[in-house]
């Protein structure tokens, strides 16, 4: 099946703690069904100093199920994502306005 919700796309969070919030994907697992969202579900790790690192606390991003995410579109309201074919090409569309993205 075809993704949904890809690197680079702009969502909203449904649910949870941080709900209302928007951001961009930075990565995705479509085999555990979660993706990585930039200031979304952010965890303070304690890290070790090494040569390469400071060590200390430090703020890092968590997996967030793809269920609780939602595209935003141009006008920034949460969308459903569809697929049609244009010519000989599957695209992406946003529902509420059929717009490709």
């Amino acid at each position: 099946m075809a993704a949904k919700l890809k690197k680079g796309d702009t969502v909203l969070v449904l649910t949870g703690k941080d709900k209302g919030k928007k951001g961009e994907i930075t990565s995705v697992s479509p085999k555990d069904n979660k993706a990585i969202v930039e200031g979304v579900n952010v965890a303070i790790r304690h890290t070790k100093q090494s040569a390469a690192s400071q060590g200390g606390r430090l703020a890092k991003a968590m997996p967030i199920d793809l269920s609780n995410l939602s595209l935003v579109d141009k006008d920034g309201k949460a969308t459903r994502v569809g697929f049609r074919m244009e010519g000989d090409k599957k695209v992406r569309y946003a529902k509420t306005t059929g717009e490709v993205l």
